[in-house]
């Protein structure tokens, strides 16, 4: 049964994070919100299935409750309708792509040095609040600091995505 909800959450999971991207059924930005919360509550059952029951709470009330409440406000306060989208310029799509592979490599890079995680015990999902939060501040700081550094980009992604053109 673990294995079949394994599956099932994964599957979910990857789907619903196509959709926020690749969105079908319509060009409004809400709908890729709703699908981004739908990715993280999936997460959140991925995180059940691994008896972290505390990191699946933190995951819904935190991210799909705080963070996605703070994107739809900014894609509502932008008030986009689909004929204002800005287009995207193919120099400036080139240039974007080059620096965000950049950057990709230039973090790899940075990692792989580093030697992050060299030496380290297997994580456990298991076990009280106060390990987690050392374990994470201390061991994982890295990914930790990463993960912030993605939702910082890809918040102003959305701003930047979204705005309009100035005639």
């Amino acid at each position: 049964m673990q294995a079949c909800l394994f599956y099932l959450f994964a599957a979910l999971t990857l789907l619903c994070g196509v959709l926020v991207i690749a969105n079908p059924f319509t060009r409004n930005p809400v709908t890729s919100a709703m699908f981004l919360v739908l990715t993280i509550v999936s997460l959140a059952g991925l995180f059940v299935l691994l008896h972290a029951f505390f990191l699946a709470a933190v995951q819904i009330l935190v991210y799909a409750g705080a963070v996605m409440v703070l994107f739809l406000f900014v894609i509502m306060l932008l008030d986009l309708k689909e004929e204002e989208r800005r287009k995207i310029k193919a120099g400036a799509g080139v240039l974007g792509l080059a620096a965000a592979g950049g950057i990709a490599l230039l973090m790899i890079a940075v990692i792989r040095q580093s030697n992050a995680g060299v030496g380290l015990k297997p994580a456990s999902a298991e076990g009280s609040t106060l390990d987690l939060g050392k374990r994470l501040f201390t061991d994982y700081a890295l990914p930790f600091e990463l993960i912030s550094l993605v939702l910082l980009v890809a918040m102003i992604g959305t701003v930047l995505l979204s705005k309009k053109d100035l005639k």
